[in-house]
């Protein structure tokens, strides 16, 4: 593994991660290769040793947080959470003077953010890494911990079908994203009016084989499929929408009656947190077919073997 992973290393380090689509799909595989092999026991090294990484959170955080301030510090690096209130981003400093003062005093930068454009001008004015910890328009992470569940759960990505029952959001961006570009076939099954945007779709069908489909059928889409994935129906920034929301994806809940639909053997997944009783009930989410704690546990290992290759030393022999 040594060699695959000063490879990953030397291709990765110093580079940004806004995007699933900001890696091939290679680089993807060697990326769960290496969490797999941190989750196993395997030494990780203190890549990060000396270095501080600064954390902007302006969106609450559990798993998202705390995940990467574990992975920074088994890393041997210094973690700095930076909240709302002390950067006041865009408001009392602007976007560009925000990064241009952090690039000065830190080696890289965790964004959680509304905006994806502050994202990308974040990153603009930064010459360390940046990485997209979640924004309107994606959650790259999460999808790194998912396809990483995913692997563990069937034995690998491509040519598995995955079934994702909610909002075309920014989770769901990410997913089309990763599906297209490590072969899945992803079925997206969402209420009229909620499905992922048409140029969300279209970008990412360049990016590999994967095959994506949309559709309001629950029956169209659960046919053959080997995992279902869940999100919340309200997502920040939305709560006035909730109670439409609520009759919107109603039907869409994923039940007991729901799981009967499915294959035997189905698997569940949700990004967390979980409404329960809205878009997943308990009778599921604490069921022997859900792989959720699994999954939110991925999060520490595919960070930290992103941080690892990205913060890799620059005498790392490719």
């Amino acid at each position: 593994m040594s060699r695959q992973q000063n490879v990953l290393e030397h291709r990765l380090r110093g580079r940004d991660f806004l995007a699933v689509a900001d890696l091939t799909a290679g680089e993807v595989s060697g990326l769960l290769d290496l969490a797999i092999a941190y989750k196993r026991g395997a030494e990780p090294g203190h890549p990060l040793a000396g270095r501080s990484v600064a954390m902007i959170f302006l969106r609450p955080s559990n798993r998202t947080r705390v995940s990467f301030e574990v992975g920074i510090s088994r890393l041997g690096g210094h973690p700095i959470a930076l909240f709302d209130r002390e950067i006041e981003l865009g408001r009392r400093e602007s976007v560009a003077d925000v990064a241009r003062i952090l690039d000065g005093f830190v080696d890289g930068l965790v964004v959680r953010v509304p905006s994806h454009r502050d994202l990308l001008g974040l990153a603009e004015h930064m010459r360390h890494p940046v990485i997209n910890a979640m924004t309107d328009q994606g959650h790259p992470c999460q999808i790194l911990a998912d396809c990483l569940t995913v692997r563990e759960l069937l034995g690998g990505l491509a040519g598995h079908r995955v079934t994702f029952i909610g909002d075309g959001n920014n989770v769901c961006n990410s997913w089309i994203e990763g599906a297209n570009l490590l072969g899945l076939d992803l079925r997206v099954v969402t209420p009229a009016g909620h499905e992922p945007s048409a140029a969300v779709l279209g970008a990412s069908e360049r990016l590999g084989p994967g095959r994506v489909s949309v559709t309001n059928s629950l029956d169209e889409g659960l046919e053959a499929t080997e995992i279902i994935y869940t999100d919340v129906w309200t997502s920040m920034g939305q709560e006035a929408e909730h109670e439409q929301r609520r009759e919107d994806f109603g039907p869409y809940q994923v039940n007991g009656e729901l799981l009967r639909r499915a294959p035997a053997g189905v698997r569940v997944l949700h990004c967390l947190p979980a409404h329960r009783g809205e878009e997943i009930t308990d009778e599921v989410l604490d069921g022997p077919q859900a792989a959720v704690f699994q999954q939110a546990e991925n999060r520490l290992w595919a960070q930290q073997a992103l941080l690892a290759a990205l913060f890799a030393p620059a005498d790392a022999a490719p």
